[in-house]
């Protein structure tokens, strides 16, 4: 798969397009995900700024500027094949003003990723009075939100990857260590099958499984610990890996036992149902309706899950109230939990593919209860 698969050409025209459909005059894309998405190029977030300008179809063409001592790296990455103008200002330039002469005279309201600085929107503003801003994640948004062939193929090789790292957890999880000495080895591990960066290691023992987001601490696995791990990271195509398994060391507690097996049941029926035109709340509905008929559903506490791609969470966002229809192409975690405060917690992920007739796990690891001796 070479860059060219990853980050085709057409996308800056289909950008256009979709600003204008979208009472946009241009977009202002600063570093971060949605700049790469348009031209493969990763920029540094510095306080200099880098911009890609994309007027509107019919406005003009895309350019992007950025710092000079930085229009070599520009000009080495992908974006150098998009036959953009880079244009390099200097220390003692304005490059909101550099930006702002070559916008049409006629603008009126330009939109900007939604991860700008604050500082850089508002230097914007000055440069461009009169003029509207708006966020331009509706209009990129929809366009990340179905991957390509070569996107999909790159989340299967972060998939396969992260999956290689869980494969080796049990070997690390023993009573007596620290979440923190079994996060270190993870990590390592995440780096060495294939990544460029961990993005996450959460390691939750005991209780400390009940709190969703709990990253690791200095806490001591005991003998009978039920064990959260949700781990990911970024690969060499820049595309992104998340997957939770829960693990027990030892005999984990009987009441911890009873809602596992509701929570397997749960995640496996999300999976299943997977398929082009269900809604988002629809899939978040399956899971959610199995684990509240056992009796766990004020224990349920957050999301089905996320899209995933250039960015571990991104859009669709599978979630109650939430009446987008699942198109093939989108690409998302399922990922029910249970979680009983000062007890212990658990959760399944794999991120998921929606195909033309049904879903395609890319994360292979087993659903069942990983049991490591103590």
């Amino acid at each position: 798969m070479t860059n060219s698969d990853l980050y085709p050409t057409d996308r800056l025209a289909a950008a256009a397009k979709a600003a204008a459909e979208a009472g946009l005059d241009a977009l202002l894309i600063s570093p971060g995900a949605d700049l790469r998405y348009l031209t493969g190029y990763e920029a540094l977030p510095l306080e200099r700024l880098t911009c890609l300008v994309v007027p509107a179809a019919g406005g003009g063409d895309p350019f992007l500027v950025v710092p000079t001592l930085e229009k070599p790296a520009a000009e080495a990455s992908p974006a150098s094949r998009l036959g953009i103008d880079i244009t390099g200002w200097g220390e003692t330039e304005d490059p909101y003003a550099l930006i702002a002469r070559r916008l049409p005279k006629t603008l009126g309201r330009f939109g900007v990723d939604n991860h700008m600085w604050a500082e850089k929107l508002l230097a914007f503003g000055r440069a461009i009075p009169g003029a509207e801003a708006a966020l331009a994640g509706g209009v990129l948004g929809a366009m990340r939100m179905i991957k390509s062939p070569a996107e999909v193929e790159a989340l299967r090789t972060a998939g396969a990857a992260i999956d290689r790292v869980h494969a080796q957890v049990p070997q690390w999880l023993r009573a007596g260590r620290t979440e923190r000495e079994v996060g270190r080895d993870i990590a390592d591990a995440i780096i060495a099958e294939g990544h460029v960066r961990v993005d996450f290691v959460i390691v939750a023992s005991g209780p400390n499984g009940a709190s969703p987001h709990h990253e690791v601490s200095d806490r001591v696995i005991e003998r009978g610990d039920a064990v959260v791990v949700d781990i990911g990271g970024t690969t060499h195509d820049g595309y992104c890996s998340d997957e939770t398994r829960t693990y027990a060391v030892g005999e984990a507690p009987a009441d911890f036992l009873a809602y596992y097996a509701v929570l397997e049941r749960a995640q496996q029926a999300q999976r299943d149902a997977v398929r082009p035109g269900i809604t988002s709340e629809q899939l978040d509905a399956v899971g959610r309706d199995i684990i509240a008929d056992a009796g766990y559903g004020e224990y349920f506490v957050h999301r089905t899950g996320h899209g995933i791609g250039l960015e571990t969470h991104e859009e669709p966002y599978i979630v109650s109230g939430s009446t987008l229809a699942l198109e093939p192409g989108m690409a998302f975690s399922i990922e029910p939990g249970i979680y009983l405060p000062g007890r212990h917690g658990a959760r399944i992920e794999d991120i998921v593919v929606c195909g033309a007739d049904a879903g395609e796990p890319v994360n292979k690891r087993p659903h069942e209860l990983v049991v490591v001796d103590a």
